[in-house]
């Protein structure tokens, strides 16, 4: 079922391995940075992507919108119609663990949601979406080899942006780390697709202290972890 109504790639366009901003812009940004030889191959609704190589690996990034129906669809083709074998999302996040400052990665080992996602699967019971753990072992090296400022756990990801700040307290003291809109999705589509994901974000915002990041900052200074993500490129 491809080219889809989403993406006019065709077969063997998209490589292994994907990495996935919200931004398509970010998509852009993150090709004409650190890609070789990038082709664009989608640009359906203004959602880039691109394939390239780095270090001589092949790889693909690829938009995926807001929320998780955008990250849902996107993520849900490029699995079950275009072979990808993993996924990992680039994306800001808000911080909910107050030690969390602007620019810092959290690497999300888990996502909690207040969405019904799961409903779809009709299963007896509430499901804990979960990253690849081969994925986070490998982000953790990198994060720890390049030295940057990270930390591993659990996020959230919210149907809505604008969360009442009070709502975000009640899953700090879950210790959850940070809030954003697509990981459990993310999680839920690779499981059921049995293949590999996982979220790395950069805290762009701080709720409970008022410190933000401006658009263009979202757009194009968030490299770490893109570096770390580009690490894990599998081909």
């Amino acid at each position: 079922m491809i080219p889809t109504p989403h993406n006019k790639a065709k077969a063997g366009d998209i490589a292994k391995t994907v990495l996935m901003p919200g931004d398509p812009l970010r998509a852009k940004f993150l090709a004409d940075t650190y890609l070789d030889n990038a082709v664009l191959y989608n640009d359906v609704r203004g959602m880039y992507g691109y394939t390239g190589t780095y270090k001589g690996k092949r790889v693909s990034v690829q938009g995926h919108g807001m929320g998780m129906p955008s990250i849902g669809i996107y993520t849900y083709e490029l699995y079950n119609f275009y072979d990808v074998e993993s996924i990992i999302r680039i994306g800001s996040a808000g911080a909910i663990d107050e030690s969390l400052h602007i620019g810092d990665i959290v690497i999300g080992m888990g996502a909690c949601t207040n969405s019904n996602y799961e409903d779809q699967y009709n299963l007896p019971g509430r499901y804990a979406p979960i990253a690849s753990f081969d994925l986070v072992k490998e982000a953790v090296a990198k994060a720890n080899e390049l030295g940057f400022t990270y930390k591993v756990g659990n996020i959230y990801s919210s149907d809505t942006f604008y969360d009442d700040a009070q709502s975000l307290k009640q899953w700090q003291k879950m210790g959850v780390l940070a809030v954003e809109m697509e990981a459990a999705a993310l999680y839920m589509n690779a499981a059921r697709a049995n293949k590999k994901a996982l979220t790395i974000c950069t805290i762009s915002d701080c709720p409970f202290t008022g410190e933000a990041s401006t658009s263009e900052e979202r757009q194009t200074k968030f490299t770490q972890m893109m570096e770390v993500a580009l690490a894990l490129i599998e081909e």
